[in-house]
């Protein structure tokens, strides 16, 4: 009988949690400010830290992001990035050596114009990506891309907000790797305050699964890492990584400056984590 593979998210969770420890989940858009410095990025990334990397897809109309992650995205779509791209640079990563967890962010459109879907999870699975999210993808449509992501050992995972209300079981019932809860309701960007009740909807959600969960949506200081880490298992922080690697861009396409870029990100992660 063959070994059913382990996915490095359940890895990672396994030994945070062995070490009392909250994962940092950074996010940032793959081609941002191209494919080449995204690698670096990803390693530095790795190095400041972080437990599991969101890769972003560009996307022209997306339906979460705020206004720093579109500009990202536009400027990444000027370099004419596609999933395939973002697979391949994630592939390129694991050749540098990059060991941590990749979870790719994408919307369904870009899944739907690839080959086939079984073509896309094989390449998916082949790159060392462990998971995906597709936020406009409803679980009541989502069995087909359960079935293959299962069978690709790809964990799908789901987003739950305030107002799944109802549905929340439903989608947890199928979730694997962990479970991403929105912390604010509208989209994405670095906001000083969250709604009321964030902590009762983490508890209640923690209630239903044995998964990790973690938090994301807003989250962008030192202070909100830690107060979010004393409620769940993994904090995601995206608009403010992607503003601080838009902020470093004019030290990042220089040769001789790119070094102090990657510093300046390396840095502003390594504080998060800390």
């Amino acid at each position: 009988m063959n070994k059913v593979a382990i996915n490095l998210i359940d890895e990672t969770f396994a030994a945070l949690k062995a070490a009392d420890k909250t994962a940092l989940v950074p996010f940032i858009t793959v081609g941002d400010p191209n494919p080449e410095l995204t690698v670096d990025i990803i390693a530095t990334l790795e190095e400041a830290g972080a437990d599991v990397i969101e890769l972003g897809v560009p996307y022209s109309d997306p339906l979460a992001d705020g206004p720093v992650i579109q500009r990202a995205s536009l400027r990444a779509l000027e370099h004419e990035i596609t999933i395939d791209t973002c697979i391949q640079t994630a592939k390129a990563a694991r050749a540098r050596g990059v060991k941590l967890p990749f979870v790719l962010f994408t919307y369904f459109n870009p899944v739907l114009q690839y080959a086939s879907l079984p073509a896309f999870f094989h390449a998916v699975q082949e790159a060392g990506i462990s998971g995906l999210i597709i936020p406009d993808l409803p679980f009541e449509e989502s069995e087909q891309i359960l079935t293959l992501a299962d069978q690709a050992n790809v964990y799908l995972i789901p987003l739950v907000a305030p107002t799944s209300n109802e549905r929340i079981a439903a989608i947890l019932s199928r979730a694997r790797g962990f479970i991403y809860c929105v912390s604010s309701l509208g989209v994405t960007g670095e906001r000083a305050s969250f709604f009321e009740g964030v902590q009762s909807f983490i508890h209640d959600v923690k209630v239903i699964t044995s998964l990790p969960v973690a938090v994301g949506f807003g989250i962008s200081s030192k202070e909100q890492v830690e107060q979010f880490s004393q409620w769940c298992d993994a904090v995601v922080v995206g608009s403010a990584i992607v503003r601080k690697i838009e902020e470093s861009i004019p030290l990042l396409m220089e040769e001789n400056t790119k070094t102090d870029g990657l510093l300046q990100i390396k840095n502003f992660v390594s504080q998060l984590k800390a």
